[in-house]
């Protein structure tokens, strides 16, 4: 399997891989505001130092694997609107997601940053593509959708989402994008 490039550019967006210095960016952005990560599967950060723990998971992420995560960029003036990339839970799983900063929200940026994950899936040889969200969360279900993404069904769980409250049993949409591969 191909490795990943360190830097994606779209049209309005650079995906990069996170380097050691954008801890007080990601924090600032979005790691760190509840509204943000209300449906994200990792608790909010509640400073910088949680914030340099996932950017050293990252790098363990992208040594050990042909890909990992990467902050969605402006473009235009490179700061940091959020992040996505590729999970490989297994040789036969790997996972997408995303997620932006709210000055971000609206704008088209979760489909364009998704939609380069699927291109880069497809670089990669990946067969299927997963996804994940809250089924309350109707704009990301709408993002998922719109890329491609089937549904492929809804299972009850408890604490899928560390930053609602930890007994409540929700409902998890489960997508999945099977990939045709490009040479």
């Amino acid at each position: 399997m191909r490795t990943a490039p360190s830097i994606l550019d779209t049209p309005r967006l650079r995906l990069r891989m996170p380097e050691p210095g954008d801890g007080q960016a990601i924090f600032e952005s979005y790691a760190g505001d509840p509204e943000v990560t209300r449906y994200v599967s990792w608790p909010t950060h509640r400073s910088v130092q949680d914030t340099d723990g996932f950017l050293a998971l990252s790098a363990l992420e992208w040594s050990r694997s042909p890909a990992g995560p990467y902050l969605i960029c402006d473009r235009a003036d490179g700061r940091v609107l959020g992040g996505t990339g590729l999970t490989f839970e297994a040789s036969d799983r790997v996972v997408t997601g995303y997620v932006l900063a709210r000055d971000a929200w609206g704008r088209g940026y979760a489909t364009e940053a998704l939609r380069a994950m699927v291109a880069l899936a497809r670089t990669l040889a990946i067969e299927r593509l997963h996804a994940e969200c809250h089924a309350d969360h109707a704009a990301s279900r709408r993002v998922l959708e719109k890329c491609g993404f089937t549904l492929a069904g809804i299972q009850s769980t408890i604490a899928q989402f560390p930053n609602l409250d930890p007994d409540l049993v929700t409902d998890v949409c489960a997508y999945v994008h099977t990939l045709v591969r490009t040479q």
